[in-house]
């Protein structure tokens, strides 16, 4: 597993130039005395009341609805007043997002409202409230195709990052912007120095990674929480459909009324292109972004879920190592959560982070960030820990092997090779809850297998990966791999619909307020579930997608395949005491769709294997097994979380 690469020159010169420049020019203006030392913290000196509102809208170059006329996106702004009138130029937090009018963001749906003349009133969230008192411009742009803006909604595609990405060129002087949707009278954003910060969870993130991978000038951090890397990560796994639903409808959820009405071709584009078999195409090469990471030149806080069941982790995995490869500066942030902001988690600790990232990043503050470890890691509700780098430093992946047990379809897990089989059938009625809910007993739908208790802690710390070889009684078949932390514990409950949070009626306050734009949120806290198991990876595939991952294939009933699957990315301490088990089965209901049969598979153990990474790797699993005795199964029904949520899945708030 990657680990932690030196910062590319880059971040050293600009680290060391900007720390002289703003040393020199915030000492005048933000400090009592020139005789004092730079400033580690950019400080609420100015007012939120008084803040300039405006709004551009900047033209893409686009014109993604066919009328003739290139789009214009909008972009709402609000900046301190003080900088500009002292002649004085401030960076740019940015949350571009499809999400300001039909949906809402945060925790309370909050979207964008505006005054008579057209001024945004409430801005969502607490980035507004919170930054542009400290010296910060905030600026909220709609994707081509909502609320205020020009175009379509092309789902990750050239529209989509196009419409940050004009906005980032625009505050550099590189692209044009206007007061008015339609009018001609331009407008230059002569208040900013152009050093932009993009966040935003879900969707908002997703853009964020995007244009990040165009390799824009000027965006120089970006924080996607919860954010998609490859949009066809998003609806399949290795062919098998995670949603019984494709991009054009998620486009005519976010749109607005006139892109409806001019948007059917981009929406045809966009179901012709993703087609159901699960098969990659132009379409999902144009919306992968970690195949552009080489051409990322900002840093990156990554936030992520280990529990998103939405945004699933592979998205954060793949995309963390593939910087990891590229040596871009990175740090991360992992909670026990599902599909949930840290605001929501861990709310004092997370602004006070944020805010010295941006400090650092955006105006060049030696306040130590850089110099912290690389992760923090949430290992149970409310207790956290963090390592220098991750995977951490001795992570190695480690080759397990089922094997039969002393009971059919109840194996163990270990480093020896083994001989024999184990025969399930795909029932689409059950879930990996059920799965894990029957793992120290034979069932028919699944086949299990474990380790003896544990003698030590054994920590996973990465991307794990099963290759199976499997014999199926029809033509098609869909496959699951699981990981699971055989043990009672308490866990974030991941499964209920605040999704390991429960949200309060009492609010917290993180900002300056105004009447229209209140900086006080519903505080919340750990909603939890005590368990006997916890499902802590998992990863599914198409069987017909052995041969290529781009194309599938029937199979022939009675022959033999083989398919490595990709399991979801995870920090997770298995205690002693409790064991690791594998499962593999066929459909994971409601969490991939099933195939159009129902195949009983017959797995050849002799060629299955599971690539598991592991802190200390085959040593530190030899040490935590070594004097363990056999453990005969069970017959108790273990409780876990509810079974995962059927529903329809948007990458929303």
């Amino acid at each position: 597993m990657p680990n932690s690469t030196p910062m590319r020159t880059r971040f050293t010169i600009w680290r060391t130039l900007a720390t002289a420049a703003v040393t020199a020019l915030m000492a005048a203006f933000l400090v009592p005395t020139a005789a004092q030392a730079a400033p580690r913290e950019s400080r609420p000196v100015y007012s939120y009341a008084h803040a300039i509102r405006e709004a551009v809208w900047v033209d893409t170059g686009l014109d993604s609805d066919g009328d003739g006329k290139t789009d214009r996106v909008a972009a709402d702004i609000v900046r301190p007043a003080e900088p500009a009138r002292q002649g004085r130029k401030v960076p740019v937090i940015m949350d571009a997002s499809p999400y300001y009018s039909c949906c809402g963001r945060g925790n309370e749906s909050q979207k964008k409202t505006y005054d008579a003349h057209g001024r945004v009133v409430q801005m969502p969230l607490f980035y507004d409230n919170y930054f542009v008192p400290r010296g910060y411009a905030f600026v909220g742009v709609d994707l081509a195709g909502t609320n205020r803006s020009d175009g379509c909604v092309d789902v990750g595609g050239r529209s989509d990052i196009r419409s940050a990405k004009a906005v980032i060129d625009w505050l550099n002087g590189r692209a044009r912007a206007y007061t008015t949707r339609t009018g001609t009278s331009t407008v230059k954003a002569s208040w900013t120095n152009g050093r932009t910060g993009m966040i935003g969870k879900s969707w908002d993130g997703t853009i964020a990674n995007g244009v990040a991978a165009t390799g824009v000038k000027g965006l120089r951090t970006i924080v996607p929480i919860s954010g998609i890397s490859s949009w066809y990560d998003y609806y399949f796994a290795q062919g098998a459909p995670l949603y019984d639903g494709g991009p054009d409808e998620l486009a005519g959820y976010v749109e607005s009324g006139d892109a409806a009405a001019h948007c059917a071709a981009v929406h045809k584009k966009l179901a012709d292109g993703s087609p159901r078999s699960g098969d990659w195409t132009s379409l999902w090469t144009e919306r992968n972004y970690v195949r552009d990471a080489a051409k990322v030149r900002a840093s990156v806080f990554l936030v992520h879920g280990m529990q998103d069941l939405n945004v699933r982790t592979k998205h954060f995995g793949q995309w963390w190592d593939a910087l990891a490869e590229h040596g871009v500066k990175r740090r991360i942030w992992l909670s026990q959560t599902g599909h949930v902001d840290p605001f929501d988690y861990r709310r004092g600790a997370w602004v006070d982070t944020l805010h010295r990232w941006f400090d650092h990043e955006l105006l060049g503050y030696d306040n130590g960030i850089d110099r912290a470890p690389m992760a923090d890691i949430e290992r149970h509700p409310d207790q956290w820990v963090t390592s220098e780098v991750w995977p951490p430093h001795g992570t190695r992946a480690t080759t397990l092997r089922p094997a039969p047990g002393t009971t059919p379809g109840v194996g163990t897990l270990g480093p020896r090779p083994a001989t024999g089989t184990e025969t399930f059938t795909d029932d689409p009625k059950l879930s990996e809850t059920d799965w894990a809910a029957h793992l120290t007993t034979p069932t028919p739908e699944k086949a299990g297998f474990l380790t003896a208790p544990l003698t030590r802690d054994l920590r996973l710390s990465g991307s794990s990966t099963v290759t199976v070889t499997a014999t199926p009684t029809t033509s098609s078949a869909h496959l699951s791999a699981v990981l699971v932390d055989l043990g009672p514990d308490t866990i974030r409950d991941y499964a209920d619909g605040g999704e390991g949070i429960t949200t309060l009626t009492d609010r917290g306050c993180w900002g300056a307020s105004t009447a229209g734009d209140s900086a006080c949120f519903k505080n919340t806290k750990a909603k939890t579930i005590a368990v006997d198991d916890t499902v802590l990876s998992r990863g599914w595939a198409d069987l017909g997608h052995y041969a290529s991952p781009d194309h599938g294939v029937p199979l022939t009933p009675g022959k033999a395949y083989t398919i490595t699957l990709s399991l979801a990315a995870t920090d997770h301490v298995v205690p002693k005491g409790h064991r690791l088990a594998l499962i593999v089965a066929g459909t994971d209901k409601d969490l991939i769709d099933p195939p159009s049969t129902k195949p009983a598979l017959t797995l050849d153990l002799s060629r299955t294997t599971a690539r598991i990474p592991l802190v200390g790797g085959a040593a530190a699993f030899a040490r935590a097994t070594s004097t363990s005795a056999s453990a005969a199964p069970g017959t108790t029904v273990l409780d876990g979380v509810r079974a995962p949520r059927a529903g329809r899945h948007i990458p929303a708030s």
